[in-house]
């Protein structure tokens, strides 16, 4: 079975309050303050924070973020649990598995993230010449985020550029077409702590990835194991259900066993932390057509119609 399933401290928790959710708009509620303590969203964003600021200080880091102490309370750095959560596993994985396709990958210039704001891949990650970042995520957090991101000195990678895209956009998909996004164009799209308040947020989010990307482009990450519609340790039924979920939205999808992850990583067993699955780390495959690539086609096809019918008039 290749399911993983996060354990320890919940930081993908079902949120406090739930609202209904619009096709292709990612209905969060604004944030007033970046400190607002009783934002349970926000609130998960700092811990997941705090946990790569622990791993990247930890004796044998798994990865290294050194960027994310400037986001976080002067505090932090107390009560360091050394466990390895496996939330950092799946930071880690979902690192490795993003820049090693795009370097693979030829014409793959386009990197969507959806985030919780805090995250910091477009400046602590090794991304090639030329690369377009889409980070999709709160739009509050995200501008304090990158004040005090400035402020530490944190750059985008010389080359290539980063734009934001709000989550809280009606139109996301035309959001990052204006932005420069092409979906007749290879991409590679990652989902790790990007709010979503049910099932139905989420399948908004798997429709906007499905009209854009092409053919082929990979969907990774993780996603809170209540959003599957099985008992957590049923694992044979939640894989059935990820199957079914991802499959009717263009997409083959394979769940990564935990167990994998650390065991290629060569991680000892007994830093691991124990408790309740709260995630399942994925890669899925699309295989349908962008929307962008059908109208070209379709355009291309009508283009050809034309002209054949203006030679046939021609020969009248």
């Amino acid at each position: 079975m290749e399911i993983l399933l996060g354990f320890g401290p919940s930081i993908l928790s079902r949120p406090l309050s739930t609202c209904q959710s619009k096709r292709r708009y990612f209905n969060l509620r604004p944030r007033a303050s970046l400190n607002e303590g009783n934002d349970s969203f926000y609130q998960a964003a700092i811990e997941r924070a705090s946990l790569r600021l622990r791993e990247s200080h930890s004796p044998d880091p798994l990865l290294i973020d050194p960027y994310v102490g400037c986001l976080l309370p002067s505090n932090s750095m107390e009560d360091m649990n050394q466990q390895l959560h496996p939330y950092c596993l799946a930071t880690k994985f979902i690192d490795d598995k993003l820049l090693e396709t795009i370097q693979s990958s030829d014409g793959l210039k386009q990197a969507v993230l959806l985030t919780d704001g805090l995250d910091t891949r477009p400046y602590r990650l090794n991304w090639p010449t030329s690369t377009l970042i889409f980070d999709i995520c709160p739009t509050q957090v995200f501008r304090e985020a990158v004040q005090k991101l400035q402020d530490a000195g944190a750059k985008i990678p010389r080359g290539c550029m980063s734009f934001h895209v709000p989550s809280e956009s009606f139109d996301i998909e035309n959001v990052l077409r204006s932005k420069g996004f092409s979906g007749t164009r290879p991409s590679i799209w990652v989902f790790q702590g990007f709010p979503v308040v049910n099932l139905a947020s989420f399948k908004d989010i798997l429709s906007v990835v499905s009209n854009l990307a092409m053919k082929g482009c990979l969907f990774l990450g993780e996603i809170p194991v209540w959003l599957a519609e099985t008992e957590v340790a049923d694992l044979p039924a939640t894989k059935t259900w990820l199957d079914n979920l991802f499959m009717s939205y263009g997409f083959r999808v394979k769940a990564i066993e935990y167990d994998e992850v650390a065991r290629n990583l060569s991680k000892d067993s007994a830093r691991r932390a124990s408790g309740v699955g709260t995630s399942i780390l994925f890669v899925a495959e699309h295989l349908r057509f962008s929307d962008d690539q059908m109208e070209t086609w379709r355009s291309e096809f009508q283009r050809i119609e034309e002209e054949g019918d203006e030679e046939g008039f021609e020969e009248l």
